[in-house]
């Protein structure tokens, strides 16, 4: 084995540059700790896998500040359709709300994001990517993991199949020590299996061809009558059209009983399939692939100091569009809490929360996937019927024609028990619930999403009043060492104002804004809480808990033992202090 004397040590070792060992990588970078990202491939595959990403998903990539680039090269609010054989659209969804600051679709071309993902992490020292390695072996001991690493052994040759070849290097293996290991090496984790770790679900038999598209013609004129995303809901052959940027396109097609992998990857079959739709001639076709659909997720996300993410921990049928949506939730749940159990400002204990509160969700974004495929993809007359009654409904009712238009068919980004915050006591509570972000405004009448007044860490909210009022100096002190950040809420025209009594200077370290249209003040009053009350807010922009001002210490003492912290303790300064906290209160562009 290469190299002499202890292993290289660093923070935490992530396995896989998809998208999820990526946002996970520039949320711990920002935070300042060092990352080592061991890549198996040399290059990026060139051609796209997933292709859609929500509102939620475009904030954590806010959080990472590359959200107003990657937008650039969406397309935003592209409806989503169901269509008949006959060309007849059955159910349409359009959400025109944004409930967390962001469209709520958006569809991508995945080679963009990546290069885009993978070039913003050079602002980052602390963070290093290391191509063309694969992790070969794993060992645990009570102060980190070891893996063993060396050159990847076989490599992808070209981006129209998945074929592999030999890559003839020699292998040049070593060592690398971190305080924990994350495995985000997809479906077919090296890490998992190397933990040992099952997956639980179904594969599903049903083979479907996936054509990628681009356009020859500079203008993509080719494309201009399928400018939606369309489910063709046709017995005969269930199809997809999935619009992407700069005259990309997908098409999917459903095998029939009897056709092989062999006779659908023809060029002649895929011509014949996509004549259908477009003219093939006016496109080129960048791969053709015959595949299946698996709906598992991981049995343990953790094993000691390794966990997984992304498509190691859950896969899903792609009908939802949430595959990368899920491990990019993955990353963001744990970034923080990997950060404050670095930093010592939080027990080990922390992260069991992650298999917790994400498991549950994984879970039922998989089973509306299936749901999603049973429903395009019903072949026989009963289903189909059934379905074709259902979009009637639709069609026919209003409170369920807007349900399916806004698509509250997705699970919402609320955890079930066990989740870390203050237990709630009533269905309506909102603990547990992500919390919207609103555009507000400052005092200086610029506007921004609310997360750029939270910060990154905790954050607390106070309903018209400054959150720190009625905090003891105890708890004050514990905020402070968690780099926690303080806002203070107000209705437009709502802030404190007059003649007397009202100070004239911003109290140092508030930041204080206004509700531009009401959307956070309306969430709070859902749940019987108003003026007065104060939010506590995760680094997640999940919700702790909500309680009354003078409720507030008990709350915090209730954050203290949840982090199992028995006494106040000064943030550690970081080995890798290179990464960057940007202050809270910073304005950016609100995209609208």
């Amino acid at each position: 084995m290469s190299g002499k004397g202890s292993p290289e040590q660093v923070d935490v070792i992530i396995a896989g540059l998809g998208p999820t060992g990526l946002v996970l990588a520039h949320l711990l970078g920002r935070r300042g700790h060092r990352v080592v990202v061991l890549e198996r491939e040399l290059v990026f595959y060139g051609n796209a896998r997933a292709v859609h990403t929500d509102d939620e998903c475009m904030r954590v990539f806010q959080a990472a500040e590359v959200a107003d680039e990657l937008q650039r090269r969406m397309l935003r609010d592209t409806p989503c359709q169901w269509v008949a054989p006959d060309g007849r659209v059955m159910a349409r969804t359009c959400p025109t709300r944004r409930p967390f600051g962001w469209p709520v679709v958006n569809f991508f071309y995945q080679p963009y994001l990546e290069t885009t993902l993978a070039e913003r992490l050079s602002r980052y020292p602390n963070v290093e990517v290391r191509r063309g390695r694969e992790l070969t072996a794993l060992s645990e001991d009570p102060d980190g993991v070891r893996v063993v690493h060396q050159a990847t052994r076989t490599l992808r040759y070209t981006d129209s199949s998945d074929a592999r070849v030999a890559a003839g290097r020699p292998l040049d293996p070593r060592e690398l020590r971190a305080r924990y290991l994350i495995g985000a090496d997809g479906g077919r984790s090296a890490v998992r299996t190397l933990l040992g770790v099952e997956m639980t679900g179904e594969s599903f038999p049903e083979p479907w061809l996936v054509v990628d598209l681009k356009a020859t013609s500079p203008d993509a004129s080719g494309l201009r009558h399928v400018p939606c995303f369309n489910f063709y809901c046709d017995r005969e052959c269930p199809a997809v059209s999935c619009p992407q940027p700069d005259g990309h396109h997908r098409f999917e097609f459903m095998l029939t009983p009897g056709e092989t992998r062999e006779h659908m990857e023809e060029p002649e079959t895929v011509r014949r399939y996509l004549s259908r739709y477009v003219d093939p001639d006016r496109f080129e076709v960048k791969r053709r692939l015959v595949y299946t659909f698996k709906a598992v997720i991981a049995r343990r996300w953790r094993v000691g100091r390794t966990l997984l993410a992304g498509d190691a921990a859950h896969m899903m049928p792609q009908f939802m569009g949430q595959g990368m949506g899920s491990g990019v939730r993955d990353a963001y749940n744990l970034a923080w809490k990997l950060d404050l159990v670095l930093r010592g400002l939080a027990s080990d204990a922390l992260l069991d929360s992650y298999q917790t509160e994400r498991h549950d969700h994984a879970k039922r974004m998989i089973d509306v996937s299936v749901l999603m495929k049973d429903a395009v993809a019903a072949s026989t007359p009963v289903r189909a019927a059934v379905r074709d009654a259902f979009a009637a409904m639709i069609r026919w009712i209003p409170q369920l024609r807007e349900y399916v238009r806004e698509g509250r068919f997705k699970p919402s980004p609320t955890y079930g028990p066990g989740y870390f915050g203050v237990p709630r006591k009533r269905r309506s509570d909102l603990e547990g619930r992500m919390v919207p972000q609103p555009e507000v405004r400052r005092i200086d009448g610029r506007r921004m999403l609310l997360d750029e007044a939270l910060g990154e860490g905790f954050a607390l909210i106070g309903v018209g009043l400054d959150p720190r009022a009625t905090l003891s100096n105890r708890a004050r002190a514990f905020l402070d060492s968690v780099d926690a950040s303080f806002v203070a809420l107000y209705a437009v025209g709502g802030r404190p104002q007059g003649p007397s009594g009202v100070a004239r200077e911003r109290p140092e370290g508030l930041e204080e804004v206004e509700d531009v249209d009401g959307e956070l003040l309306a969430w709070f009053r859902r749940a019987d809480v108003g003026a007065g009350a104060v939010a506590l807010v995760r680094p997640d922009k999940f919700l702790f808990a909500i309680a009354r001002a003078p409720e507030l210490n008990a709350i915090v003492d209730e954050l203290r033992a949840r982090l199992s912290l028995s006494t106040v303790r000064a943030p550690l300064p970081a080995v890798r202090s290179c990464g960057r906290r940007p202050p809270a209160g910073r304005s950016r562009p609100v995209r609208r």
